[in-house]
């Protein structure tokens, strides 16, 4: 079994307070979710509206697959209008070590 996460640090756009970052940061929850079939959330910098720190896990059997996941999950975000990916931190871990 094969564990994999990777967290990104972005810096919001226009946007000027807590809503409007709800409002663009739960539609690329959302659509990261649905498209990559993976766990995802805000993980820091609730309290800042131009910053949002995401984390997404998620388990398969195989290390490839893990891999070409969140390759396909980083560059779907860090394309996103309005989006800066200021950092990507990943780490694939098995269940044996």
């Amino acid at each position: 079994m094969w564990i994999g996460w990777i967290e990104f640090d972005l810096l919001l756009g226009d946007v000027h307070s807590l809503k409007e970052k709800r409002s663009v940061v739960r539609p690329i929850i959302a659509e990261v979710r649905k498209r990559f079939d993976v766990s995802i959330a805000e993980v820091d910098h609730h309290d800042l509206y131009r910053r949002a720190a995401l984390g997404i896990g998620m388990v398969a059997a195989d290390r490839s697959h893990i891999v070409e996941v969140l390759d396909s999950a980083e560059n779907h975000v860090a394309y996103r209008p309005g989006v800066d990916l200021l950092s990507a931190r990943r780490r694939i871990i098995s269940s044996e070590d």
